[in-house]
């Protein structure tokens, strides 16, 4: 059996047959040198679609459209391979049996097609498409090689049964090893085509039947997987640099966050030049070590930053930023002038669109023809952040620091590109010790994986790194460096990141939810008129939508008047991501509405004529005011503007792909995202952008190379406050911004921000950022004179600059940044989880804003009152965030807020999804909210998903629920665990019982200040004076487990005792201390509490009861309950959602105040007593005893006492929780 390198030394030289033998003869050879043969072949002569369609009778089931079969030159079927290939391999000698169902799937063969392409490019979905129309015929996964061009592209499809037709399949997603170069395959494709090999998978998977075989090729070819791998390397990569870098110190005053904003900033813009790469738009020789050494000098930097400064600060500021030569501007692209004067200035002083660094290269005009055909791209995404100091225009801010000054500090050495694999020390970083970590040039790590500039959908994927990339690399480097996260987050493999899966979940519930009210509006509307409406197709309109949303082939089911009204609610759907952070959620509704879109309108018809409207109508308004005035000259600027804006619209359909012109008016007119971090809302952007890229047509023949400039998203992107509006009431009691004049110049200042948009030359944009300035500052005057703001506001306002890529607003206000009036249509994202404890320079500002910041509060509650307050009426909140505001004390403001003044359209509970969030830090949930009041008795549908529901979503078993049954008792705790045979258990327990807070003073160890005061009186062991003091660790059922390691104060502890006299405790906790008691712990797997009659003191999330009348009610009758089986379930179904994600559970104050305690009489305690009794002496004897008889015995008797049935027993033991 071949080794790993000979696998792929044979699958190189397979490839490369391919020009003497064709690709029959190279498609077997690469097959057999993956270990898949088979005699079982049918030879198709002469080997055309036609004879294909004829031998397999496929004549009116293979749909040629679809299947693309004008495009196909050659087909082959390489050969069926079964279970006795596999068997009869002398290499493997495999157990390979009958493939009995595996998840709902049945594989006994898989079918190997080969098909020559005419043509040399062919897209994802193109060759998906083809594979999907294939397998439709087969009743086996047919697995397709094509060629096109000098390349393959490897198709493999997933299927399963269908659930109600077994008889038939359900094709699933399409994974593709496309652009597989015959000649020099690329690495990437090396590995992944090695790994697939039939000996590689029998070996690490230990395969014995065809879904098995098949489940190891899907998670071989698991994208995430390669992501992971991918973001290991860059962290490693990141930690490493941000020891050796150097940035100007006006980046940030604290050079470490300095260095990690600086060394971020540079991964994403390199990533995004090689998505470029990708495209062909930047050329391979910037990146590659052998040819730039005849390009630089060597060693002239000295710090050792040449490769930095002179390729890569040249590209991203004085190319990608500059417009190209042309013959009648031949001189764009060009090096810095000379200064006439030693030390002096040249005329290129802080003009960053040239380049610099001319004596780092040997030739320096050669040099210059590198980047020659580098189109211009615009969209700020590589403007040098340098800047003359607002306050002080002779100071000049450095945070790229693009200089050639002897004085500049830059320094990021040459290594960090091209370095060799080394091993470097990185254990403070990653919390481990003696641990060898791996890093190499960041250069040689990006030319190891395969990239794809489209980004994958759930039907369709390329195992290659795509756009989403960036947002992951973004989010958790950014999670690496955050005090709240930073040490769990570099020990996770990039995990701090929305998975994709729950991204397109809720962008499709919310637009569902968006487009169902706004058709609903409609439908009342035409009752109202008393219009005729088809009520059986209005009910059934969500089943459409859903149909619409669905990633499938079939033709929508909206008639023309339908489909005109959703085009329109498309285009005028206002959408906000509050915490935009790499612009996931926007990337995600993007992609879904361009989906719709190209559903709806295949040809764009509609939608370009709906673009070319929006521009008219404004003009025709001028035009009739220039008419009224007289303004000749006004009219026919009007008039030229329209015909050029109307020309630039055309081009954009026209000379690009279909979902070009959809992208970008959606981009322009639909999505807004705020986040308090630029960085962040750079990478957004910078999302944006390649996502626009990927549908422009290259055409040499034509100005920038037929690439459209990007537009400028400063005014649709911004760093703000989100959390932190503008009072519009004035001292004067005025409501501000309704002055006519102040009116006019928001007009224009609207006006400036649309162009800005569209300005495609570094000089339109100039003259608008100057015009934007200058509107803004007319502006503050008038508001400072009229009075109508308080000064410090107007200034604000004013003094927001936009286009300042490094700085955040503190405030955020809809109208004043995106000319949004009315509020969004939907509101969506992942809010920040912070604890505010963590915030206190903001916390109080919060509490004064929202009357949900109650508590001990978690930020992201009050994003939900934010959003309610910026949404239109019906507008749809869908918020990922924690689960804990179900239940816990401080989201109690909020569920009143919900019930009162929302509607709940879902909540699903994720807690239990821990492979979809492998490193979650709390447990997530999702919400779905509509911004109207609902009746008490209105339905909603919630859900407790497990991982493996995730990628069945939305087709999961929701359960239907009224409010005033899921908001429970005073604090309208959401019971979102409870319903049916549940509830109706519950009932029997409260019924005749006494909750616990009643019977007894409920009371919790120390906590905050008063646990790190008592560092110096905790010792380990017996002394005079001193009381045993306990911590969750030494609590079980029925004992104390003294002994075992606990960690206090950084400390180990095996029997910590406290100095109860000189310890600063207050006398009321001493006294509690003293007390003989119930001891509960706080956090566990289960209910667990033990009697204390020696006077334990209580430490950190330790719980009490001390009972007011022993006499009546006997602590071990309590005992009893409480370690029962039947109250630990009670604690579980109710309290479910306060589980940590590693599986405990959190048994807050609240909830032990509300556990029933039945009411019995002194001979219904007795016999409990007794056994509890026995439990505690057996205990006592030995520490291990087995008490679980007479525990099962007190389960039987609690059972008996609150009454419940065999069934509802039944229910309680077999609960998997």
């Amino acid at each position: 059996m071949m080794n790993d390198f000979q696998t792929k030394q044979a699958i190189q030289q397979a490839l490369q047959t391919i020009d003497r033998q064709g690709l029959k003869a190279t498609g077997l050879a690469l097959l057999e040198a993956m270990g898949y043969r088979s005699d079982k072949r049918l030879e198709l002569s002469p080997n055309t679609s036609t004879e294909f369609i004829n031998t397999f009778s496929l004549s009116g089931k293979l749909n040629p459209q679809r299947a693309l079969l004008d495009q196909w030159q050659t087909v082959d079927l390489l050969f069926q391979l079964t279970r006795d290939e596999i068997r009869a391999s002398s290499q493997l000698q495999l157990n390979f049996g009958a493939s009995n169902r595996v998840d709902n799937t049945i594989i006994e063969s898989y079918l190997f097609l080969a098909i020559g392409l005419v043509g040399e490019r062919y897209t994802r979905s193109q060759l998906a498409q083809i594979t999907r129309e294939i397998n439709k015929q087969f009743n086996m996964p047919v697995m397709v090689l094509f060629r096109h061009g000098r390349a393959l592209t490897l198709a493999v499809i997933n299927r399963r049964l269908h659930k109600r037709d077994e008889s038939k399949d359900v094709l699933e997603k399409v994974t593709l090893i496309k652009d597989i170069r015959t000649q020099q395959p690329h690495r990437a494709h090396l590995e992944i085509l090695s790994d697939l090999a039939l000996p590689h998978l029998a070996d690490k998977y230990g395969v014995t039947n065809f879904v098995e075989l098949h489940r190891a090729w899907e998670q071989t070819l698991d994208s995430s997987e390669l992501n992971k791998r991918f973001f290991r390397e860059v962290a490693n990569w990141y930690f490493w640099a941000v020891q050796r870098v150097t940035f100007p110190h006006e980046a940030h005053p604290d050079p470490e966050v300095r260095n990690a904003t600086s060394v971020i900033r540079l991964i994403t813009r390199l990533i995004f030049v090689w998505f470029l790469k990708e495209k062909g738009l930047v050329p391979d020789d910037l990146f590659n070590d052998r040819k730039l050494k005849g390009i630089l000098k060597a060693g002239v930097d000295p710090k050792g930053s040449t490769y930095y400064k002179a390729i890569l600060q040249n590209l991203f500021f004085a190319t990608l930023n500059q417009e190209m030569n042309t013959p009648s501007q031949p001189d764009n692209r060009k090096f810095r002038g000379k200064a006439s004067q030693p030390g002096g200035r040249d005329q290129h002083h802080m003009i960053h669109n040239v380049y610099r660094y001319e004596a780092y290269f040997q030739h320096p005009q050669q040099a210059l023809q590198l980047f020659a055909n580098v189109p211009f791209l615009n969209g700020g995404l590589f403007e040098c952040l340098d800047k003359p100091d607002p306050a002080d225009p002779k100071t000049k801010l450095r945070i790229d620091g693009f200089s050639d000054r002897a004085d500049n500090p830059l320094r990021v050495p040459d290594d960090l590109f091209f370095g060799d694999e080394r091993e470097v020390d990185l254990n403070d970083v990653y919390g481990t010790s003696n641990k060898s970590y791996k890093v190499r040039g960041l250069i040689h790590i990006l030319d190891s994986y395969k990239f794809t500039v489209d980004e994958n959908t759930p039907i369709e994927e390329e195992i290659a790194l795509d756009p989403e990339l960036l947002g992951k690399v973004f989010e958790n480097l950014l999670a690496a460096y955050n005090p709240e996260t930073g040490v769990t987050a570099r020990k996770q493999t990039g995990s701090f990141y929305t998975p994709r899966e729950i991204v397109n979940y809720m962008v499709d519930e919310s637009l569902i939810a968006y487009l169902e009210a706004k058709t609903e509006g409609e439908i009342e509307a035409k009752v109202e008129a008393k219009e005729e409406i088809n009520l059986a197709l209005a009910s059934a309109f969500e089943a459409r939508l859903r149909h619409l949303l669905a990633y499938n082939d079939e033709p929508h089911q909206f008639n023309s008047v339908e489909t005109a009204q959703l085009i329109e609610a498309i285009d005028t759907v206002k959408i906000l991501d509050p915490a935009c952070g790499s612009g996931a959620f926007l990337m995600g509704i993007l992609h879904k509405l361009v989906f719709i879109l190209g559903k709806l309108d295949p040809h764009n018809e509609r939608w370009k004529e709906t673009q070319k409207e929006r521009e008219i109508q404004p003009v025709l308004h001028d035009i009739q005011i220039a008419q009224r005035i007289s303004e000749e000259s006004a009219r026919e600027l009007a008039i030229q503007r329209l015909q050029e804006r109307l020309k630039e619209i055309e081009d954009s359909f026209e000379n690009n792909e279909l979902d070009y012109g959809r992208k970008l008016y959606l981009i322009e007119n639909c999505l807004y995202g705020v986040d308090i971090q630029p960085i962040a809302v750079q990478i957004a952007k910078l999302r944006c952008f390649i996502s626009l890229i990927v549908d422009q047509r290259i055409d040499d023949t034509q100005p920038n190379r037929g690439i459209i400039p990007l537009p400028n998203l400063e005014t649709k992107f911004v760093a703000a406050n989100t959390l932190i509006g503008i009072s519009r009431t004035g001292p004067t009691g005025q409501f501000a911004l309704r002055d006519p004049e102040i009116a006019e110049k928001e007009k224009a200042l609207e006006q400036v921000r649309n162009e800005h948009f569209k300005a495609r030359t570094p000089k339109k944009k100039r003259e608008c950022r100057d015009r934007d300035e200058q509107l803004r500052n007319e502006l503050s005057e008038i508001l400072r004179k009229r009075n109508l703001f308080s000064g410090p506001t107007a200034y604000k306002l004013a003094h927001w600059n936009p286009y300042d890529q490094n700085t955040a607003a503190d405030f955020f206000d809809p109208d004043w940044m995106f000319e949004i009036k009315e509020g969004f249509d939907i509101i969506i994202g992942n809010p920040p989880y912070i604890n505010t404890n963590e915030m206190k320079d903001v916390s109080e500002i919060y509490r004064r804003l929202y009357t949900t910041a109650y508590g001990s509060y978690d930020i992201y509650v009050i994003f939900f009152e934010k959003s309610k307050i910026i949404a239109k009426p019906n507008g749809i909140i869908c918020f990922i965030t924690s689960n804990k505001y179900f239940i816990a004390d401080y989201g109690v403001k909020l569920r009143e807020l919900i019930l009162r003044d929302l509607t709940i359209v879902k909540l699903l509970d994720l807690a239990d999804c821990k492979r979809v969030f492998p490193a979650a830090l709390v447990s997530p949930c999702i919400t779905i909210l509509s911004n109207r009041a609902a009746p008490y008795n209105t339905s909603v549908d919630v859900a407790v998903l497990k991982d493996e529901d995730v990628k069945l979503l939305p087709n999961v078993g929701f359960e239907t629920r009224q409010i005033k049954e899921l908001a429970s008792g005073t604090n309208k705790i959401f019971d979102i665990h409870i319903s049916g045979s549940t509830q109706t258990i519950i009932d029997k327990l409260v019924k005749n019982s006494l909750e616990l807070g009643r019977l007894s003073d409920v009371r919790t160890g120390v906590m905050g200040f008063d646990y790190w005061s008592l560092a110096e009186f905790i010792y380990d062991g017996p002394f005079k004076n001193g009381i045993r003091i306990a911590t969750n660790g030494f609590i079980d059922r029925y004992e104390f487990t003294w002994g075992k390691k606990a960690k206090l104060y950084k400390q180990d502890f095996y029997a910590p005792y406290l100095d109860i006299n000189e310890c600063p405790l207050n006398e009321n906790t001493k006294d509690l201390f003293r007390k003989s008691k119930i001891i509960i712990r706080g956090v566990a797997r289960r209910l667990s509490a033990n009697i204390d009659e020696e006077g334990i003191g209580l430490l950190v999330a330790v719980h009490c009861a001390v009972i007011k009348d022993p006499v009546k009610t006997n602590p071990r009758y309590v005992l009893a309950l409480l370690n029962s089986s039947l109250l630990n379930w009670y604690h579980v179904v109710k309290f479910y959602t306060a589980r940590i994600p590693e599986g405990s559970l959190k048994y807050p104050i609240s909830f032990l105040k509300s556990i029933p305690i039945r009411q019995a009489s002194a001979s219904e305690q007795r016999p409990i007593i007794t056994l509890v009794d026995q439990i505690l002496a057996a205990k006592k004897v030995s520490p291990n005893a087995d008490t679980s008889v007479l525990e099962g015995e007190i389960d039987r008797m609690v059972y008996q006492l609150y009454g419940l049935s065999e069934e509802e027993i039944a229910i309680v033991e077999g609960s998997d929780r």
